[in-house]
Order: C-alpha cells, then sequence, then structure tokens
C-alpha cells in the first residue's frame, strides 16, 4: 500500500539531505582510500571543514526546487487541466539565483562546491535574460550528475498530481526534462533524470519487491524513450541501464564521477546490492570521488523505498537546521495535498 504524501517526502528528502552530508566530507577521494578505511558514519570537516550534517549544492538545490514547486501550486486553481499549469520554471530558477548569489537554501547561507554547468545555467538566466528551460548547456560536456542530484522533488509533483488528474506520461516527463534544461539542457542529461523519476514514481507506487519496482520504472523508460526520437541518438549510452543486469556488475565497473550516467548507474548499483538505507548510502560513499552527490542521488530512492523510520536516527539527529528543512518539506506537502484526494 502506498505511504502518505507527507511521509514519502520526508522519507525522500532526508535520504537525499543525509546521503549528502555523509559523502561531502569525503569527496573527491580515490576509492583505494576507502577499500583501506571505508566510511560508516557520519563525519564533519574534510572536503570543505564544514561540521557534520551540513548539506552541499545537492541537498540545497533539491530544497530550492521544492520551494519553487510550492511557490507556484499555492497560486493555481484547483481546476487546472494541464500539468504544465501547475508549475512556473521562473520561480525554481529564482531560488537558484538566490542560492548562488545570496546562500539560500543552505545551512550557513553560503553557496559551495558549485558545479561549473550549473553555476553557468544560473548565470545565463541572470545576467543575460535567457528564457529558464533554455538557460542550461547543451555540450556533450554538459553532462555533469548537476540535475539529476536535484530532481527528486519532481517525482512527487508529477506522481501526485497525476493520480487525480491522469495527465499523459509524455507530459510528466516534459516537466523532468524542462526542470533540468535549467542547468543541464543536454538530452542525456534529461533522459536520466527522466528515468530517475519513474524508478522512484514505482517505490511511490510501492506494493512490490524493490527489484520489480526498479525493473518497471526501467522498462517504462524504455518504452518512452525508444519510441521518441528526440532521445534515439542517446539510447546506445543507457544499454547498461537497460539491460535489467546492473546489479550483478562487479564494483570496480560501476564510476563514481560527476558524469550524470556513471552517477545514474551507480544509484541503482547501490540499491540493488544493499538491503537497508544505511547500507545502501555507505556503499554509495565508500565508492569514493563524488562521495555526496552518489549518495545523495540514491539517498532519495532509498529513503522514499525503507521510509523515514528506516533512516538511522543518529544520522538525522546530526542533520544541521531541521527546522529549515522541515518549513520546506511542511510547505510543499501543503501546496500539492490540496490536489491529491
Amino acid at each position: 500500500m502506498e505511504k502518505d504524501l507527507k511521509s514519502n517526502v520526508y522519507s525522500g528528502i532526508y535520504g537525499a539531505l543525509i546521503g549528502d552530508a555523509l559523502g561531502l566530507p569525503h569527496q573527491f577521494l580515490d576509492r583505494s582510500r576507502f577499500d583501506e578505511k571505508p566510511v560508516t558514519k557520519m563525519d564533519g570537516y574534510g572536503a570543505f571543514g564544514v561540521p557534520a550534517g551540513f548539506w552541499s549544492d545537492d541537498g540545497a538545490l533539491t530544497l530550492a526546487t521544492l520551494d519553487g514547486l510550492s511557490k507556484k501550486l499555492s497560486q493555481v486553481d484547483l481546476d487546472m487541466e494541464s500539468l504544465d499549469d501547475f508549475i512556473d520554471y521562473d520561480m525554481v530558477m529564482e531560488n537558484f539565483e538566490e542560492w548562488l548569489f545570496n546562500g539560500e537554501f543552505t545551512p550557513d547561507s553560503y553557496a559551495f562546491d558549485i558545479g561549473g554547468a550549473t553555476q553557468a545555467g544560473i548565470k545565463s538566466y541572470h545576467y543575460y535574460d535567457t528564457e529558464a528551460i533554455l538557460s542550461g548547456g547543451i555540450g556533450e560536456r554538459d553532462n555533469g550528475n548537476g540535475s539529476l542530484m536535484r530532481i527528486l522533488p519532481a517525482a512527487y509533483f508529477t506522481h501526485y498530481l497525476s493520480k487525480n488528474n491522469d495527465f499523459a506520461l509524455e507530459d510528466e516527463l516534459e516537466i523532468v526534462h524542462n526542470l533540468s534544461s535549467l542547468t543541464h539542457r543536454h538530452r542525456r542529461s534529461q533522459m536520466a533524470c527522466g528515468i530517475y523519476i519513474l524508478i522512484a514514481d514505482e517505490f511511490l507506487k510501492g506494493g512490490r519487491d524493490l527489484e520489480s519496482m526498479i525493473t518497471d520504472g526501467l522498462k517504462r523508460a524504455q518504452e518512452f524513450y525508444t519510441n521518441d526520437e528526440r532521445f534515439e541518438s542517446e539510447l546506445s549510452y543507457f544499454d547498461r541501464v537497460f539491460s535489467y543486469d546492473i546489479q550483478n556488475l562487479p564494483r570496480d565497473e560501476i564510476s563514481s564521477s560527476g558524469y550524470v550516467l556513471s552517477s545514474l548507474e551507480a544509484s541503482i548499483w547501490c540499491i540493488l546490492n544493499t538491503d537497508s538505507y544505511k547500507d545502501c548510502i555507505l556503499k554509495a560513499v565508500n565508492l569514493g570521488f563524488d562521495t555526496d552527490t552518489t549518495a545523495c542521488i540514491v539517498g532519495g530512492l532509498a529513503g522514499i523505498y525503507y521510509g523515514y523510520d528506516n533512516l538511522p536516527g543518529e544520522w538525522i539527529d546530526t542533520m544541521v537546521e531541521k527546522d529549515y528543512i522541515d518549513e520546506i518539506i511542511d510547505d510543499f506537502v501543503d501546496s500539492l495535498s490540496l490536489f491529491v484526494k
């Protein structure tokens, strides 16, 4: 049976933020360092010198997206007919500006660990008045994981609005692609975000075992993207994802770099090769290199699947500014709940 809206949002958002915080001190370290001394708990300082429980750009932009979506939801009518009517990309992008220039959505009013493509997209919007969904880069090198790391709120947005309005999958994924395009407009980044969201959607439906839900999400994604000519040139890059056998790959074939496809593969691999939220996040961090983002991405999925009560209490307690996190989550839940029967 599907858990309620509030429970699902708290589980996923805290799951992502905890993953970010757990991995943050260990970012950029080679995997061999973790083989010698694996991470087993939440630490502070390290790569950026911040205390335990701090989140980075991953968590900040996830919260900024969540807040941007709820601002628009609080303004629309209950009888809107188009899914696109429920979203204002400028509101989300203005939150990104507030993060980059003023440190909003951070634990201490300071933005750090800023990705190049993310910064370029926000500055294109800010300085050159580029349309929000055209602000992201479209080059081959613009396929970092900077949109995948913050896309989780789109899962709640599309899942719950579509429950009662029967919106088409094409419309749901167009929202996801557009949210990615704020900073990452290449089709590969859009497609990675779409696959992730469809897996998250299966988790929100619930009622099946983990492997079945991931397989169902991947099948829906494969069918959609195979039949959309805009993504034809990208399909081969996702062969390992659509093999339905990624969990059986050896660890040394799983990359933990900042490349969007690597992050997607690593996230699926980590959750399929563990049986608890804690073990999943630790496995992600101990892959090394982009530790906070890998753990943030899979943390959102694992949080939804295992539920808030199965997130380690000591990790929740270590998170800083919990009242601030809760306020943003509650505002989103209150806004979205108006459209959920």
